[in-house]
C-alpha cells in the first residue's frame, strides 16, 4: 500500500507565502506524476500544478508566476511553494501521485492513482 503524507496548510494574510510538502510512501516502484489539487465546498477539485518524473511541469492559469512545484531526487517528494497568495486561492489542498507502480507490480503494466488527506490551506486578514 502506498500512503501520502502532506504537511505545510495553515492561516496567511493575503500577499503572504506558504509552502506545502507531500511524500509518497510504501512499497514505490515508480510514480509517474506528483502534483497538487484544490477544492472548495460546493465546487469540483482542480488542478494547481503538476510534474512528471521527467521534469514536466504543468500549473493552472491561475497560479501562474505565483506558484512554484518542485520534485525532490528520489522522486517520492513535492513541494508546493505559494507566493502572493490571494484569498481566492483559500481551498483544502490535496496532493496527488499519479501512475504508480508498486514493487509487487513491477513486472506488469498495472498502476494507480493515488490521493493524501488533505491540507487547508485560509488566505484571509
Amino acid at each position: 500500500q502506498v500512503q501520502l503524507v502532506e504537511s505545510g496548510g495553515g492561516l496567511v494574510r493575503p500577499g503572504g507565502s506558504l509552502r506545502l510538502s507531500c511524500t509518497a510512501s510504501g512499497s514505490i516502484f515508480s510514480i509517474n506524476a506528483m502534483g497538487w489539487y484544490r477544492q472548495v465546498p460546493g465546487k469540483e477539485r482542480e488542478l494547481v500544478g503538476t510534474i512528471t518524473s521527467g521534469g514536466s511541469i504543468n500549473y493552472a492559469e491561475s497560479v501562474k508566476g505565483r506558484f512554484t512545484i518542485v520534485r525532490d531526487k528520489a522522486r517520492v517528494t513535492v513541494y508546493l511553494q505559494m507566493n502572493s497568495l490571494k484569498p481566492e486561492d483559500t481551498a483544502v489542498y490535496y496532493c496527488n501521485a499519479a501512475g504508480v507502480k508498486e514493487i509487487r507490480y513491477y513486472s506488469t503494466d498495472y498502476v494507480r492513482d493515488y490521493w493524501g488527506q488533505g491540507t487547508q490551506v485560509t488566505v484571509s486578514s
